[in-house]
């Protein structure tokens, strides 16, 4: 490389250097605010996530305070004091406090509490159908067979255990009406049915046989 070819690239090195802490120079606290950015708002997720953290825990030790006393009607008003902040909690906290006052025979307040989580649009799917579930089982003596078997039939869908535990419903108001070989077909299908639990299996299965229905080998449990 020659003298002025050597002179030249330098040159040409100097002018970029130049250009580049003017570009700096003009533009380099965008730089700086862009990653004072990206870390603020990394730093802001995690504190988000822990609050998130934090607020789920306290949540579950009110809970499971409440859920400590040793009465049903002490277990029910600790969780009515309790206050969440979503409504799946909401949902939640609702459904164990029914359970509570159904224990106490305040059926009343039990299905009052239920129907607002069945009613509650902003309440998740899942808690909604539980609740319809429950509500069909405290007012069973309330409600006609038709009444019941179209609310069992309404949650057939979505959750597979609800679905199932619906059909087992189903398929004891068909023995209440006496249509026995129906309610048989019934258990025979939860039998099957790879998404039943064990302990509802074998409540069909001793229904089957109880009916006078019998379980083919593919069908039978060990």
């Amino acid at each position: 490389m020659s003298d002025t070819d050597s002179f030249i690239e330098e040159v040409s090195e100097e002018v970029r250097r130049d250009r580049l802490f003017a570009w700096m120079k003009r533009y380099g606290w965008i730089a700086i605010f862009a990653v004072l950015l990206i870390v603020g708002l990394a730093a802001y997720n995690e504190y988000r996530k822990a609050q998130e953290v934090a607020r789920a825990q306290a949540f579950g030790d009110r809970v499971l305070m409440a859920l400590e006393n040793d009465e049903a009607v002490a277990r029910a008003q600790a969780l009515s004091e309790i206050e969440p902040n979503e409504a799946g909690a909401a949902a939640v906290v609702g459904l164990l406090r029914a359970n509570e006052l159904a224990q106490t025979s305040d059926n009343a307040g039990a299905v009052d509490a239920l129907q607002r989580i069945a009613d509650d649009i902003a309440t998740p799917l899942v808690y909604r159908q539980i609740a319809s579930f429950k509500l069909l089982s405290l007012q069973a003596s309330s409600l006609s067979l038709e009444d019941r078997k179209l609310g069992y039939e309404a949650l057939i869908g979505g959750n597979p255990q609800l679905r199932t535990l619906s059909e087992e419903q189903l398929a004891l108001i068909l023995i209440e009406q006496g249509k026995t070989d129906e309610a048989i077909v019934a258990l025979e299908a939860i039998v099957q049915d790879n998404e039943a639990t064990a302990a509802l299996k074998r409540r069909a299965t001793q229904l089957i046989v109880a009916l006078g229905g019998s379980l083919s080998g593919s069908a039978a449990l060990d």
